[in-house]
């Protein structure tokens, strides 16, 4: 995959979760603390973003980071999103529990949480 692929995956992501939730490219950027023409950029495949907004947009639009970059027309099975849901609130509770506050720490715990629930529950 070339890199203007991906940019264009992530942009159309980006604007199917805005547009599915009916906000302006102007509420969305206040939302993540970065300017409506920045992200406006990223929304046509001109910018990138920050592994920091592309954690922040992921919770914002109660998606893991990975489904971002899902091509258009790739789904989740009804499966993997049971487990992917109660991954997600599990690792969510335990990263508030033990108090993570840097995205870097939390992504870790999540791959970890991810990792140990495909061995004992797959």
């Amino acid at each position: 995959m070339e890199e203007h692929e991906l940019r264009s995956i992530l942009a159309k992501n980006i604007k199917k979760y805005r547009n599915k939730r009916g906000w302006s490219q102007l509420l969305l950027s206040e939302k993540l603390d970065i300017s409506a023409n920045y992200l406006s950029s990223v929304e046509t495949g001109k910018g990138w973003v920050s592994p920091l907004t592309l954690v922040k947009l992921a919770q914002i639009f109660d998606i893991n980071v990975f489904e971002l970059f899902m091509p258009p027309g790739t789904a989740l099975t009804a499966h993997n999103k049971s487990e992917n849901a109660q991954v997600k609130r599990f690792t969510r509770d335990l990263t508030l529990a033990l108090d993570v506050h840097s995205a870097e720490t939390a992504n870790a715990l999540k791959k970890l949480v991810a990792k140990i629930s495909k061995e004992y529950f797959n």
